[in-house]
């Protein structure tokens, strides 16, 4: 997935048509909730499905496809490189498509996954509890435990249950 895709899903939800299209979608899962017009909904549903953002099901009613969300994330971070640091090895044997496997246990494997992790979070960007769960559960289902790890080795702070990135590798080349 490249970054032309991240900017196109970025576009459909800039624009005030088909967020409120899918906002319908989401809160209601009838997308003329949206207060637009017939057309305007065809032309925003039209979009979105381009996006990946929307799809009929098998009776051809309009759905989320909040999938499409864990996609772009899991192309945010940065896929471990084809050679094979030790690091990369770590990753590359608990990271199944941009998923944990398993939590490690050891130690210093952790830190290598948490650290890989954390560069989801942008330094300098307060992010709510809910934004939080949301970016850890892309990567494993326990997503309250990768909080607390992250927490607790220091790579995110806490305050008010809000959070930021307070430590890890930054990526300075983009």
């Amino acid at each position: 997935m490249s970054d032309d895709a991240i900017r196109q899903v970025l576009g459909l939800l800039y624009q005030q048509d088909t967020l409120r299209v899918l906002s319908a979608l989401v809160l209601n899962g009838d997308p003329g909730e949206s207060g637009l017009g017939k057309e305007a909904v065809r032309r925003a549903l039209d979009r979105l499905e381009r996006g990946g953002l929307a799809v009929r099901d098998g009776e051809g009613r309009w759905e989320v496809r909040r999938e499409r969300f864990r996609e772009l994330l899991h192309t945010t971070a940065r896929p471990p490189a084809p050679t094979a640091s030790p690091e990369e090895r770590v990753l590359q044997a608990f990271l199944v498509e941009g998923r944990l496997r398993a939590i490690p246990t050891k130690r210093d494997k952790q830190l290598i996954v948490l650290n890989y992790i954390a560069q989801v979070f942008e330094p300098g960007v307060r992010y709510p509890e809910k934004e939080v769960d949301v970016a850890l559960r892309a990567f494993h289902d326990d997503y309250a435990a990768l909080r607390r790890y992250l927490v607790d080795d220091g790579l995110l702070s806490r305050e008010n249950n809000v959070y930021w990135r307070s430590g890890g590798q930054v990526d300075t080349t983009g």
